[in-house]
C-alpha cells in the first residue's frame, strides 16, 4: 500500500514540489524588486515586441505571458507580441520538466523561445490583429463612443485603469463589468473597485497566511533531505536507520503534498492564482503567498498524475505504450490537448512524460501548443483576439512536432 499509493504521494512533493517551490519563490522575488521595467521599455520599442514576448513567455509559469495581455488590450503591444508569448510559454506545465530533468529543460525552453520568436514576427508581418487593438487599425465600432452616465456623449472613455465617477459605475453595466459591452474597450471601475480582469469575480478567496507559513516550513527540510537522496548522494535506508526506522523522503513528502492539498482546496480548487495583479507582486509578503499556491497548485496536479499512473500500471500493467501517443497520432493528440486553457491539464499531461508515458514528440507540440493561465485574461479582454491566438500556436506546434518526428526516426 505504502508503494502504491503514498510513494507517489511523497514524489510528487519531494521530485517536483519542492523545486518547483524555490524556483517560483525566485521568480516572484524578481517580479516583486523589478516590477514593469521590460514591459515599459517594450512600449517604447514597439518593434522589438516579438522578441520580448518569447522572453516573457518562456520564463516558467504563466506570470511573463500574462503581464503582456492588458497591454495588448490597450494598443501598447502588437498581436504578434501576444502570440510569441502564448507559442513560448510552457505555463505552470514547465516547472515539472525542469524539476524532473534541467538539461532537458533548457533545450525544450530554448526551442520554445525560437518557435516563440518566429511565429510572432510571422504574425506581425502579415498584419494579422484580430482585435486592431493598435493605434490607426482600430474598429469602426469602437470609434463610436458610448454613452457612459457622467461623461458626454463626445468625452473620451477613460483608460484601462482610470478611475470611473461611483455613479457612473454604479448605473453602467458595462463599467462594472470592466468593458464596454459593443466595442470590447476596457472601462474602468470606480477607484475603490479593483479591476480584475483575468478571472471570474470571486477568483481571489482569501487564503490563511499560517497555510503559508507551514508550507514553507515543510519545503526547506523537505529541500535539505529530497536534493541528496534524488541525486543518490546519500543512501536513503541508511537516513532511514539513522532516525529509528522513520523515513524522512517518505514522511516529508506525504507531508507536503497534503499541505498542499489544503492550500489548493483553500483556494476553492481553482485551476490556477494566476492573474494580472499577482503577475507583478507588491510586496515580499505577497509574492511569497503566490509563489505557495502556484507550487501547491502544480504540486497536487502531479501528484494525480503519479498516483493515477502507479495504480494504472501497477493494477494493469499498461505503461504507456499501448495509447497512440506516438508518431504523427501523438503529435496532433498533443497539440490539441494543449488548446485546453489554463495549467491543470497541461501539467498532467506532462507528469506523464516525466514518468515515461509520453514521447518527446508529443510533449514538445503539447508545449507550443498550450497557452496556460495568459490564455484567460486575455479572453476576458478580447475574446476573438484569444480564440485566434489559440488557433495560431497550434499551427507551429504541429510542424514543430512533426518535424522532429522525422528527424529523430
Amino acid at each position: 500500500m505504502i508503494e502504491l499509493f503514498a510513494r507517489p504521494l511523497a514524489d510528487a512533493f519531494m521530485q517536483v514540489g519542492v523545486y518547483v517551490a524555490v524556483m517560483v519563490a525566485l521568480f516572484g522575488w524578481l517580479r516583486w524588486r523589478y516590477g514593469d521595467r521590460v514591459t515599459d521599455h517594450l512600449t517604447l520599442r514597439p518593434r522589438l515586441g516579438p522578441l520580448v514576448g518569447a522572453v516573457l513567455g518562456v520564463s516558467p509559469g504563466c506570470g511573463g505571458a500574462i503581464i503582456l495581455m492588458p497591454l495588448y488590450a490597450r494598443g501598447k503591444v502588437s498581436f504578434g507580441t501576444v502570440v510569441a508569448a502564448l507559442a513560448a510559454t510552457m505555463g505552470d506545465s514547465s516547472w515539472v520538466v525542469i524539476a524532473a530533468d534541467p538539461v532537458f529543460a533548457l533545450r525544450i525552453h530554448a526551442l520554445l523561445f525560437a518557435v516563440g520568436l518566429v511565429t510572432g514576427y510571422t504574425v506581425d508581418l502579415l498584419g494579422i490583429d484580430p482585435a486592431n487593438a493598435l493605434p490607426g487599425r482600430t474598429r469602426r465600432s469602437s470609434r463610436r463612443r458610448t454613452a457612459v452616465p457622467g461623461y458626454g456623449a463626445s468625452d473620451p472613455v477613460p483608460a484601462y485603469g482610470a478611475s470611473v465617477p461611483t455613479g457612473a459605475a454604479s448605473a453602467c453595466p458595462a463599467a462594472r463589468a470592466g468593458t464596454d459591452d459593443r466595442a470590447g474597450t476596457p472601462v474602468a471601475r470606480p477607484a475603490s473597485a479593483t479591476l480584475a480582469v483575468a478571472l471570474p469575480a470571486g477568483a481571489e478567496p482569501g487564503r490563511p497566511a499560517g497555510m503559508s507559513l507551514v508550507f514553507w516550513g515543510l519545503t526547506m527540510p523537505a529541500f535539505l533531505v529530497s536534493v541528496p537522496v534524488v541525486f543518490h548522494a546519500v543512501d536513503q535506508r541508511r537516513l532511514t536507520g539513522a532516525l529509528g526506522g522513520v523515513d524522512p523522503y517518505l514522511a516529508l513528502g506525504c507531508c507536503g503534498t497534503l499541505v498542499a492539498l489544503l492550500i489548493f482546496a483553500a483556494g476553492r480548487g481553482r485551476f490556477a492564482d494566476d492573474t494580472v495583479a499577482t503577475a507583478s507582486p507588491s510586496t515580499r509578503r505577497e509574492a511569497l503567498r503566490h509563489s505557495a499556491h502556484e507550487a501547491s497548485f502544480i504540486t497536487v496536479w502531479v501528484a494525480v498524475a503519479y498516483l493515477g499512473w502507479q495504480i494504472l500500471s501497477t493494477t494493469t500493467g499498461f505503461d504507456g505504450s499501448q495509447l497512440a501517443f506516438a508518431g504523427a497520432a501523438g503529435v496532433l493528440v498533443g497539440a490539441l490537448i494543449g488548446l485546453i486553457p489554463g495549467c491543470a491539464v497541461q501539467i498532467v499531461f506532462t507528469g506523464i512524460f516525466v514518468t515515461g508515458g509520453l514521447p518527446v514528440t508529443t510533449l514538445v507540440a503539447n508545449a507550443i501548443s498550450q497557452d496556460g493561465d495568459a490564455l484567460i485574461p486575455l479572453a476576458a479582454l478580447r475574446r476573438r483576439a484569444a480564440a485566434t491566438a489559440t488557433v495560431i500556436t497550434t499551427v507551429p506546434a504541429l510542424l514543430v512536432g512533426l518535424g522532429l518526428l522525422v528527424l529523430l526516426r
